[in-house]
């Protein structure tokens, strides 16, 4: 029995032997954890391998950026950078509304009183008897409106008063125009001229509206505003804060909510012929939350705003188990140059700064693990099942 004894006791001896001089190499280990590894003023990037060779040996390279701790005064600077950026100018959007001139392709409706021979019909020719075989549906469609059209040179041709250029000039100055080449034959003529027909001026607007299609420049002056509710608003996967307008091959960038903020109004922005409005998806400027927390996430960025403090409640805040909080880091792609910003969460005013500190498009929000989660999992990849047989090893002997 005593024989029985001491076998045991050597044997949990040899365990708690082997345990002991395999932790230290299991604890270097966890130094090439997966994820990223900040060191002072840089951070790198392994990926996980046990051999520290292994990265050289595949061609990757560490990637250095500058690394910035998060601050009172480091979220007061930012602020103010945010506030002198320096956006596009759009001046040459900004314009008062204006009377609508009639144009190549318009229709026009003149009415000249006492004078009923003088009318639109005048001038629009009829196709003649349908035959049997014709179908009167399609000799309707296929009919000229009812109306003067002006053709490609702005000119229209209207009985006793020739060919008039009407193109360039408003309704008014057209009626004017009509009225006193009348005048030579008729006495006094009234003159009635509207446009029947908008058909020379339009704007196209795409992206997340309700309705996105072309839209017609009409004597309603044609505002940016004016375009989007035309179209439908914009739709709750829309970005009002990236709202493009394209003239003439260049586009103009609008953040809607900021122009408002700056006491500018949107619908001082005229549209002209030819303009192109799309608005962006809020997927187009997302946030990306990855490391320790509850849900990682990509999230999109509300109307072009987003702070740390929301990006983390949005992804259910840091993962209490393995989560550390003195390690929250934002990494931003500044041009060629990547800038990290650091957030002690356990500092005092933690939560205020993170409030205050605005994200930008395509960041990365990234929670470092602890060390005890890091070296667990070290061991749970370099050696399968080691962490449960060094506790049975270290346990009381039966």
């Amino acid at each position: 029995m005593w024989g029985n004894h001491m076998h045991f006791a050597s044997k949990a001896s040899l365990k708690r032997w082997s345990v002991a001089a395999v932790l230290p190499w299991l604890a270097a280990c966890a130094s090439v954890a997966p994820g990223l590894h900040f060191n002072g003023s840089t951070y790198s990037q392994s990926s996980g391998a046990s051999a520290p060779d292994s990265a050289s040996a595949s061609g990757g390279e560490a990637t250095n950026a500058t690394l910035k701790q998060i601050t009172p005064q480091l979220v007061k600077v930012e602020r103010e950078l945010r506030e002198k950026q320096v956006t596009q100018d759009i001046s040459k959007l900004l314009s008062k509304p204006g009377p609508y001139t009639i144009d190549n392709g318009d229709v026009l409706s003149v009415v000249v009183w006492d004078h009923p021979e003088l009318s639109n019909a005048a001038t629009v020719s009829t196709a003649g008897p349908v035959g049997a075989g014709a179908d009167a549906s399609t000799s309707a469609a296929t009919a000229p409106p009812a109306g003067f059209i002006v053709d490609h040179e702005g000119m229209i041709q209207f009985p006793f008063a020739g060919e008039l250029k009407v193109a360039g000039l408003t309704q008014d100055q057209a009626r004017n125009l009509l009225a006193n080449r009348l005048s030579k034959y008729l006495k006094q003529p009234k003159v009635t001229l509207r446009v029947q027909s908008y058909r020379s001026k339009r704007v196209y607007v795409d992206g997340e509206v309700k309705n996105p299609g072309l839209q017609a420049i009409n004597d309603i002056p044609m505002t940016l505003v004016e375009a989007l509710n035309r179209a439908g608003g914009v739709l709750p996967t829309g970005d009002q804060s990236q709202v493009v307008v394209n003239r003439n091959g260049t586009n103009y960038q609008i953040n809607l909510p900021q122009l408002v903020q700056r006491g500018v109004n949107p619908g001082s922005i005229m549209l002209t012929n030819g303009d192109v409005v799309r608005v962006r998806s809020r997927d187009e400027s997302k946030i990306f939350v990855s490391g320790e927390v509850v849900s990682p996430r990509a999230l999109p960025m509300h109307n072009g705003r987003l702070t740390l403090n929301e990006a983390l409640g949005e992804s259910g805040g840091i993962n209490p188990t393995s989560g550390d909080g003195s390690q929250i880091y934002v990494v931003r792609k500044n041009g060629t140059d990547q800038v990290v910003y650091q957030l002690d969460g356990r500092s005092p005013g933690a939560l205020a700064m993170a409030e205050g500190f605005e994200l930008s498009p395509r960041d990365v929000v990234y929670v470092a693990a602890t060390p005890l989660a890091n070296w667990h999992r070290s061991i749970s990849l370099l050696l399968p099942g080691a962490l449960s047989s060094a506790v049975g090893a270290v346990g009381p002997v039966k």
